[in-house]
């Protein structure tokens, strides 16, 4: 998959969802921390590329998440592959 790692901090319900709190992406050797104000787990069964451009399978799980960046909302989609246990953004 295309993209930046990133680190997500997450809950699990009891139920096997995951909830995503927090991520932290590194841009020019500096790390920018944000809080996830709401987020949708817009995953779906099969194969298909997403609206940016990400060729998913139904390993690899999608979130539309909104943070605040200065002040401002915004929206975000990052991926977390089940296989290699890895987090990742299209930026």
């Amino acid at each position: 998959m295309m993209g930046r790692n990133l680190d997500v901090i997450c809950q699990h319900s009891s139920g096997g969802e995951i909830i995503p709190l927090r991520i932290r992406i590194k841009e020019d050797d500096e790390y920018h921390t944000f809080t996830i104000k709401g987020y949708k787990n817009v995953s779906t069964n099969g194969a298909y590329t997403t609206p940016d451009d990400v060729y998913v399978t139904s390993n690899i799980m999608v979130f539309e998440c909104l943070i605040d960046v200065f002040g401002q909302r915004k929206s975000i989609r990052f991926y977390f592959n089940k296989n290699s246990v890895e987090w990742s953004v299209v930026v």
